[in-house]
């Protein structure tokens, strides 16, 4: 049930001088490192490219992450093709 109202939550974006990125409506983050983070939103997946990233602030009961370092790019890809993707990598694996 704590999915279902989290879904149904705005999402907001927030870039400050291409160091520090604000995001809501987040359920999990999916991988991270110093050059990527991919986090699951109520909207999609939400792929973080750039340098020396880090993780500053995580609250999944409220859906916020806080990200800082060097960002490059941020790229939304729907949640059935990430799935897909998925799916196809883990079969490639088990061949």
């Amino acid at each position: 049930m704590a999915e279902r109202s989290q879904s149904n939550k705005n999402q907001n974006i927030i870039l400050e001088n291409r160091e520090k990125l604000s995001i809501s409506g987040v359920e999990h983050v999916d991988n991270f490192n110093d050059n990527s983070i991919i986090v699951m939103t109520n909207n999609g997946v939400l792929t973080i490219k750039g340098h020396s990233l880090n993780i500053s602030k995580l609250n999944l009961d409220d859906g916020n992450v806080r990200i800082e370092g060097t960002i490059n790019g941020i790229v939304f890809s729907d949640k059935r093709m990430s799935n897909k993707k998925n799916g196809g990598l883990l079969s490639k694996m088990f061949k």
